[in-house]
């Protein structure tokens, strides 16, 4: 008798654990704190910095490296990961079976939409993934050119001297602003200080130029590139909406909207 109740609490205590869920990278971290607050945490050590969208609600929560020794302390039931991971941690995952929710690349938001879905759904949370869309679709709607109207061109430049053509979210991000996307060619490439001075376009968007030691001698802070893109700025789009394919992409969109002509 004694033995069954002992056993029948262990099975109590373990219910009652709450969801222990892991991140892997900076982007998991953002999933992780929007979709599972309530969970027991185990964040990246990058949660908080300057360029995470929810660090300040990355304040106080546990920080581990994603490495196997980490994972094995940690205990977790789900991990989430983007990129992270050690290759020894990965190939460990896979062996035990432990949950785990990848955040895919996204060129577009119906790609943003799945990932928030597919992450929910291993860590228990549809109605906050819905709530999330609702929330990103909101920004879209409010962002959105009226029909029929001109949309000015832009290019997207960052302080280390890409752009972002067809097939990528920013390309995205600048059409559901209402803008044409001027880059020369698809998905991330260099844009030369060159051909900025001879032919510089209409209008710039900026990318990740709020991270003050990031690339500060990129060609993107060229003094050439500075002359060509005065008066020229639409918008300069903050490091933090432009680090994961996540529902605040909208966020840039809407930023950007605010800024057409």
């Amino acid at each position: 008798m004694a033995a069954a109740s002992a056993a029948l609490c262990l099975t109590s205590a373990a219910e009652a654990r709450p969801l222990r869920a892991m991140s892997l990278d900076q982007c998991a971290d953002q999933y992780l704190l929007a979709l599972r607050p309530d969970a027991e945490l185990a964040l990246s050590p990058r949660a908080d910095d300057p360029d995470a969208w929810l660090r300040t609600a990355a304040r106080g929560r546990a920080r581990v490296r994603p490495t196997l020794e980490a994972a094995v302390a940690f205990d977790p039931d789900v991990v989430v990961r983007y990129w992270g991971g050690e290759p020894r941690l990965l190939r460990r995952l896979s062996e035990t079976g432990i949950r785990v929710a990848a955040i895919e690349d996204a060129s577009d938001f119906d790609g943003v939409r799945r990932n928030i879905r597919a992450v929910a759904e291993a860590l228990g949370a549809p109605a906050r993934a819905e709530s999330l869309i609702a929330r990103m679709d909101r920004h879209l709607a409010a962002a959105a050119p009226a029909p029929g109207s001109q949309r000015p061109g832009a290019l997207y430049l960052t302080a280390g001297g890409f752009t972002a053509g067809s097939g990528t979210l920013v390309d995205a991000i600048l059409g559901a602003a209402g803008f044409a996307n001027l880059a020369p060619a698809p998905f991330f490439g260099p844009v030369s200080v060159e051909r900025i001075a001879l032919a510089p376009p209409a209008r710039f968007v900026l990318g990740f130029f709020d991270q003050a030691r990031g690339d500060w001698r990129g060609p993107g802070r060229h003094p050439v590139v500075r002359r060509a893109a005065r008066d020229r700025i639409a918008a300069s789009l903050p490091a933090a909406s432009l680090t994961c394919p996540a529902w605040f992409a909208a966020d840039a969109a809407a930023l950007l909207a605010e800024n057409r002509p």
